[in-house]
């Protein structure tokens, strides 16, 4: 059997991919396909679909973070693949061709029955500071691609100082790991594309450049893997888009007296418990959670008034979405395209919590772009200071984000207006059975079973 790597090139598009000659390469001997999106067009919920063949009512990821009901509270960028329910790719490659899976990188890698693992892991010590590490299956491995690579670059993997060190160093790994050990199906992530195009917007110079230097990254792993006999697979997750304004989505709730916070000695908390009705905000989208249902018609009346916010989704739109799963808020709220939703609940800016200034992807209740961005020159000193208190073993907070998300200009979530700013499917391999102009989302998994079982 001849191997299979899937390559996820976050953010990439038919319109960025005119500037990646090397990787838009890759379909001269196979196929091109439009790939459609998933609402919501975010990581964790496109990526368990991709991997599942499912819709979220049935793997039950509705976004990057949603309310735990049981413990009222929110949480982001969780890594235990139990929380994505059914059975993944490598389960039935396995059952089906006992073919041996390795995961670099793409998203809730642990606790899953891969053959081998990579997947970022920083240690959080007691004095604060924050090391950069991966987990990895089996544990050696780690120490092995350390010695050979160096240690992974988690400030170049998020962050103010996000990219390309972290988009090389995975796709070495992934090299080295297919040399040795050759899988029969390999999973790869690489988020160059996500950071600039968040930063600039997809339609600037610098998206331009972001896709021009990934393209020399992924067009030589991708030599180097069919030089090896291996079959290849690039697609992208979602496409982004040109955004100008943020809207203060939780702002407008605690203004209803909707949502409630408590104040702390480190700033304003959400109060979820006391919350009439808060939002986790995910790039376009929004989980509304809403304690009663008779505060159901408050809450859309405040968000379905509110600039930039193009619809507000009720359980019969939930439905048609696939959306419809018990992790899901009473409503979604969706972004107009020109616009994203930003976490803040606080109405003063002295009031933000102390982690607000802070790359904090845990401890926020909804995703924070402006994380990629330094608070101007003042933030980068600070910065420099705090990397001097950290070498010097003193406590310290990294308080150098923003507290303006306005720089932000590029974002996703929503569903694409054009094919040409949504995601695509590039294939080594030109199977006559599985060649089509147009690939669902639910049904990439079973295209990736059937290449893998091509001779």
């Amino acid at each position: 059997m001849r191997p299979l790597v899937v390559l996820d090139v976050v953010g990439l598009t038919p319109r960025l991919l005119a500037h990646m000659p090397k990787l838009a390469s890759l379909a001269a001997d196979g196929f091109r396909a439009e790939l459609g999106a998933i609402l919501p067009a975010v990581t964790c919920s496109a990526q368990s679909t991709l991997l599942t063949g499912k819709l979220p009512r049935e793997h039950g990821v509705v976004g990057n973070g949603w309310l735990f009901r049981e413990l009222g509270e929110v949480w982001l960028w969780r890594q235990s693949n139990r929380l994505v329910e059914g059975e993944k790719i490598w389960d039935h490659a396995r059952r089906r061709h006992g073919a041996r899976t390795a995961n670099l990188f793409w998203w809730y890698a642990m606790n899953a029955s891969t053959d081998w693992l990579v997947t970022p892991r920083p240690s959080y010590l007691a004095d604060g500071r924050k090391l950069p590490g991966v987990y990895t299956k089996p544990e050696g491995l780690k120490h092995e691609l350390a010695a050979r690579h160096g240690e992974f670059p988690l400030f170049q993997f998020w962050g103010p100082g996000a990219g390309i060190a972290s988009s090389r160093w995975i796709a070495a790994a992934a090299q080295d790991l297919f040399d040795r050990e050759r899988p029969e199906l390999t999973l790869v992530y690489l988020p160059h594309l996500d950071y600039d195009l968040q930063r600039f917007g997809p339609s600037s110079p610098e998206a331009v450049l972001a896709a021009r230097v990934l393209d020399e990254v992924v067009g030589a792993l991708v030599e180097h893997l069919r030089g090896a006999g291996a079959k290849v697979v690039a697609l992208s997750e979602y496409g982004l888009t040109d955004v100008t304004r943020p809207v203060h989505i939780n702002r407008r709730l605690r203004e209803a007296g909707l949502c409630a916070v408590t104040g702390t000695a480190g700033g304003e908390l959400l109060d979820v418990g006391a919350s009439r009705a808060f939002a986790v905000a995910d790039h376009q989208i929004a989980h509304v959670y809403v304690a009663s249902p008779k505060d159901v018609p408050a809450a859309r009346e405040a968000l379905g008034s509110l600039d930039g916010v193009a619809e507000v989704l009720g359980d019969e739109e939930k439905r048609a979405h696939g959306l419809d799963h018990p992790r899901s808020g009473e409503l979604i709220a969706v972004a107009a395209p020109d616009a994203w939703f930003t976490y803040y609940y606080w109405l003063d800016d002295g009031c933000a919590p102390d982690f607000a200034r802070s790359v904090e992807i845990h401890r926020k209740p909804g995703y924070d772009p402006a994380e990629l961005l330094f608070d101007g020159a003042a933030g980068k000193a600070r910065a420099m200071l705090r990397l001097a208190q950290k070498k010097l073993g003193f406590r310290y907070v990294m308080d150098v984000i923003p507290l303006d998300p306005s720089g932000i200009r590029g974002s996703h979530g929503r569903l694409p207006a054009s094919p040409e700013d949504g995601p695509v499917l590039l294939s080594s391999e030109r199977a006559p059975s599985l060649v089509r102009d147009r690939y669902a989302a639910t049904d990439v998994m079973e295209l990736l079973l059937g290449l893998l079982a091509e001779i």
